[in-house]
């Protein structure tokens, strides 16, 4: 409850809720009304949330959702980087949409619209459980706050020149460059994303000709048909390099090639791309494992519009 009273010749509001007393001077007594106002609001919030931080937030987080994920760490790494912007004491009642916004737009220096709403969705996720499950906080800090744009999609196909080039280099070079340039050899057959190429001899069923991939805790596993020559690629193969440094080996080696403009993810496209002319599109999702054939079609079935009017 709100007292406010005369004090010498300013307004002293006082606020008394949950346990929770404050006070505030002002000059007015509008003033005075509005803080009483603004506090008790704060305190309700308060006691919705326990006291609870961002820190308390991220780390239930990772271990009752992030766990269940395909990709746990990437999540991991991105709530980390969270914290370093938001502050680890920061109460999560004190986060709203201005916030939100402000971590958009610095965010926005930096990275691409698209890269942003990748994080926004994970960032919302973690504050809608924290709103309808936790009953940490009684408001989405979302609410209102608008969202870039996703950049236009990827058009970029390996050209067999290119792919040759990548491949010899990898046979002359050996070691770790040849183990990734190898696993791209594999991806280009598969559509299988480098983490999961790299991890793909350790779950090869020879005699069907899978790989299969574990998903997550909750939804099972998903299994990856696999061709003559890629299972010949996979049979008894050993990859060292783990998937970031594989990623930076890659880049760096496309740079002294002076290959511009491709990355190792393309491949995965590329592959989709060659096998939609052997097997019709259900075929295809359940290659990709694409719950959403709009998705396949927009994002990684790249067939150029010369290559289409030739056939016709």
């Amino acid at each position: 409850m709100a007292y406010i009273r005369k004090y010498r010749d300013k307004w002293r509001a006082e606020v008394q809720r949950h346990g929770h007393r404050a006070t505030h001077v002002t000059d007015t007594k509008r003033e005075a009304q509005a803080w009483a106002l603004k506090k008790e609001s704060e305190l309700d919030a308060l006691k919705g949330s326990g006291g609870k931080t961002f820190l308390d937030a991220v780390e239930k987080y990772k271990n009752t959702v992030s766990i269940t994920k395909r990709s746990p760490e990437w999540e991991g790494r991105r709530l980390d980087a969270m914290l370093d912007h938001f502050g680890p004491e920061t109460k999560i009642t004190d986060i709203d949409s201005a916030v939100i916004g402000e971590w958009r737009d610095e965010r926005l220096k930096t990275v691409t619209g698209s890269t942003v709403q990748r994080e926004a969705n994970l960032l919302r996720n973690l504050f809608t459980v924290a709103v309808d499950e936790w009953r940490w906080m009684d408001r989405h800090p979302f609410k209102g706050v608008r969202l870039p744009e996703h950049n236009e999609s990827r058009y970029q196909l390996w050209g067999w020149q290119d792919i040759k080039k990548v491949l010899r280099a990898g046979e002359k070079s050996g070691g770790k460059i040849g183990q990734i340039t190898h696993a791209f050899h594999i991806a280009l057959r598969t559509a299988m994303r480098m983490s999961e190429v790299l991890a793909a001899p350790d779950n090869f069923n020879e005699r069907r000709r899978v790989v299969i991939l574990a998903r997550t805790k909750t939804t099972g596993r998903d299994e990856v048909p696999i061709g003559r020559i890629a299972a010949k690629l996979l049979k008894g193969y050993v990859f060292t390099v783990e998937a970031n440094e594989g990623s930076v080996l890659f880049s760096k080696l496309c740079r002294q090639l002076m290959i511009q403009g491709l990355t190792f993810h393309d491949s995965r496209a590329t592959a989709l791309t060659h096998l939609a002319k052997k097997v019709d599109v259900m075929v295809l999702a359940r290659i990709s494992r694409h719950k959403d054939i709009n998705l396949l079609h927009r994002v990684y079935y790249r067939e150029t519009a010369d290559s289409i009017a030739a056939k016709l």
